[in-house]
């Protein structure tokens, strides 16, 4: 068995606790480092999760020898930068989703992780887990025949702050980019990254990011997507996939991933796959096993469909109205 990956973390803000705690479930990676532009917050997070290394800004994280990998846990619209300080130091990096708050930053980050060969994924959590995992397997089995429909939700009702990163314009706020990369995401998986028709709505709130949106991918191929994402409205959080010989229901909260109904020429098989850890851990033993086999980028997650994932994320904004001041 190959040494763990070190871990370092580049920004303790919510999001990187939820990825603290999956390590600890993954034998196969250890936190090692922590991040931030704050010693106080470094240290209080690194205590937490018992890191013995801890730095007061990101440039000292990233010149850490003792780290192999770093999650780059900041809002969106730092995550270009993040990952390119830590890729120009040779530092494997799993960016969380979304990848970049467009599709050009996501091309830069892509094309210095290209040039200094150097490990790139993007940390679109649910897309590994052992659900997710069946789903595909399912398809590519052909068990549903040809994939025609998709369709899949995730609302929540949260209150409006205009200061946080939920509905600021400034921290690439709104629910598309927040959790409408997980719908659009799962279409990709299914449906493909390259839609040849996008129509898209939304509501634009009180802050000028969009608080609900609805989308609908066409492909070539007659496939059809219809999606929604939502943080003023809770929605059933339902995912469905409907083919030309059956259907595969993902349970409610489908993005958690705890199971999956197929059903198809008469016969039904039902999965409930009970999870290690809290789920992010798996991302993390992706990133192991690929660094293990030298791999610079994953096939769960490839870094030309997570660009192609922010063109469609760059045209439904372009068509709802929705620019942010740092583009």
């Amino acid at each position: 068995m190959s040494a763990p990956v070190r871990w370092g973390i580049l920004g303790p803000g919510s999001i990187a606790h939820k990825f603290a705690a999956g390590l600890q479930s993954a034998p196969d990676g250890q936190l090692i480092a922590v991040g931030s532009r704050d010693q106080l917050r470094a240290d209080a997070f690194a205590d937490q999760y018992g890191a013995p290394n801890r730095h007061a800004s990101y440039e000292d994280l990233v010149a850490d020898p003792d780290i192999d990998a770093i999650y780059v846990a900041t809002p969106h619209p730092f995550h270009k930068d993040a990952s390119i300080l830590c890729l120009e130091a040779g530092k494997a990096v799993l960016c969380e989703k979304p990848f970049t708050i467009n599709a050009a930053e996501a091309e830069a980050v892509v094309a210095v992780a290209r040039t200094k060969g150097v490990f790139l994924m993007e940390a679109m959590w649910s897309r590994y887990l052992p659900v997710m995992a069946q789903v595909r397997q399912w398809l590519a089995e052909d068990a549903i025949g040809e994939p025609l429909v998709v369709s899949a939700d995730f609302g929540f009702r949260a209150n409006v702050n205009p200061e946080g990163r939920l509905f600021s314009p400034a921290l690439g706020g709104g629910a598309l980019l927040d959790i409408g990369i997980y719908v659009v995401s799962f279409a990709a998986m299914v449906l493909g990254a390259q839609p040849d028709r996008i129509t898209a709505a939304a509501h634009l709130g009180e802050t000028g990011v969009d608080e609900q949106t609805g989308v609908v991918l066409g492909y070539p191929g007659g496939g059809i997507a219809t999606l929604s994402c939502a943080v003023r409205a809770s929605t059933p959080h339902e995912a469905r996939i409907t083919g030309s010989k059956g259907t595969i229901a993902l349970d409610p909260s489908w993005w958690k991933g705890e199971g999956a109904t197929l059903k198809a020429d008469g016969h039904e098989e039902r999965v409930e796959l009970v999870l290690e850890g809290n789920g992010y851990n798996y991302e993390a033993r992706e990133v192991a096993r690929c660094l293990a086999a030298g791999e610079l980028e994953s096939p769960v997650m490839p870094l030309d469909e997570t660009v192609a994932l922010m063109r469609i994320l760059d045209e439904i904004r372009a068509q709802i109205g929705l620019k942010y001041p740092m583009e």
